[in-house]
């Protein structure tokens, strides 16, 4: 059985009392979701854990990590709290929505291996994804015990910005998989991204001491299977929360655009210098971008994955636009055929 745990050992924070109205206490409790269920939400409070009912929200509506005030009696969700974080993308496969990940996080651990999975682009994708997020993100490198130079694929993430935290680990090693715990202490938040077969269940396991499914890699990709299959708040050994996600091999962003700018900060900076507002980037005259890249200064590689995660940014972010106009309109459309009906039985 889970031990009652202050709303400090949750994570609760000036930030969320801010939220709070003088008498929202009287009559609800805040509690933190552990798990979201079809019709209901594990959540922990000072008082243990409770299972609610979801009241008015569907579970769509709530992520693992959200805060919520409870009713008492009935046991159920009264409405959520603001948010400081919130992980989401756009939902796999042909769906139009944002799918809730994780939220009210302070770390996303960004999780790949020195092997074949290494793939910059990629990282660059997660990290406008924890960026949007409003999460700190930290490159986590796995399987540096069985590559011969570890170091050469530090060098190669820290290439995209001096200021990335980025560590090493086997995550195999519980003193290696420690020194992750300065981000997981108490009442921080930290949760795992990265493709399936990169460690991240293992190293959930060495930060949390609980046993998580685990699945063999392939040897000709070094790509693996999904082995988490729903998302948990699991506490650390440190006295933090991990939120284990899982393994996503399609991240589609979408409403990122700021995210984006942010993990190519350096491109944006060198934009603000060209000498028209419209600069393509392209050949133009007085190309700040252009110069950088012929100085050696810029990656042209990395403006290529600018250009391609952009675009791709835009084009989801217009399509899910585009599908909130169509619900607003059927909502309409279903309001005015109710009210109709309400008239005509008047007639009557």
């Amino acid at each position: 059985m889970t031990p009652a745990l202050s709303l400090r050992d949750l994570g609760w924070s000036p930030f969320l009392q801010a939220g709070l109205a003088p008498d929202d206490l009287a009559a609800a409790e805040p509690m933190r979701v552990a798990a979201v269920h079809r019709t209901g939400v594990d959540a922990l409070g000072a008082d243990g854990p409770r299972r609610l009912a979801t009241g008015a929200l569907s579970a769509a509506e709530i992520a693992v990590g959200d805060w919520l005030l409870a009713g008492r009696d009935p046991a159920r969700v009264l409405r959520l709290l603001p948010r400081k974080s919130l992980v989401t993308r756009r939902a796999a496969g042909t769906g139009a929505t944002l799918q809730l990940v994780a939220a009210n996080l302070d770390t996303l651990f960004v999780v790949t291996s020195c092997n074949a999975d290494f793939n910059v682009a990629r990282i660059e994708r997660y990290l406008a994804l924890a960026r949007q997020a409003g999460a700190e993100p930290v490159v986590v490198l796995t399987k540096a015990d069985a590559c011969p130079e570890p170091e050469a694929y530090v060098d190669r993430v820290r290439a995209l910005s001096r200021a990335l935290q980025v560590e090493a680990v086997n995550v195999l090693d519980p003193a290696s998989a420690a020194r992750l715990e300065v981000w997981c202490g108490r009442g921080e938040t930290v949760a795992l991204a990265g493709s399936s077969g990169v460690g991240k269940s293992t190293l959930a396991g060495a930060l949390t001491g609980a046993r998580l499914a685990t699945a063999p890699i392939r040897e000709d990709d070094a790509r693996g299977r999904h082995t988490t299959t729903s998302r948990s708040l699991i506490r650390t050994r440190a006295g933090g929360w991990l939120i284990d996600t899982p393994g996503m091999r399609a991240l589609r962003l979408a409403d990122a655009a700021e995210g984006v700018a942010a993990t190519f900060d350096d491109i944006g900076e060198l934009a603000r210098r060209c000498r028209f507002a419209d600069c393509a980037h392209d050949g133009e005259p007085g190309c700040a971008v252009g110069t950088a890249i012929a100085e050696g200064a810029l990656d042209p590689g990395r403006l290529a994955r600018w250009r391609k995660l952009a675009r791709e940014e835009a084009r989801n972010s217009a399509t899910l636009a585009e599908a909130r106009r169509a619900e607003r309109g059927f909502g309409r459309m279903a309001r005015r055929a109710m009210a109709e009906k309400r008239a005509r039985r008047g007639d009557d």
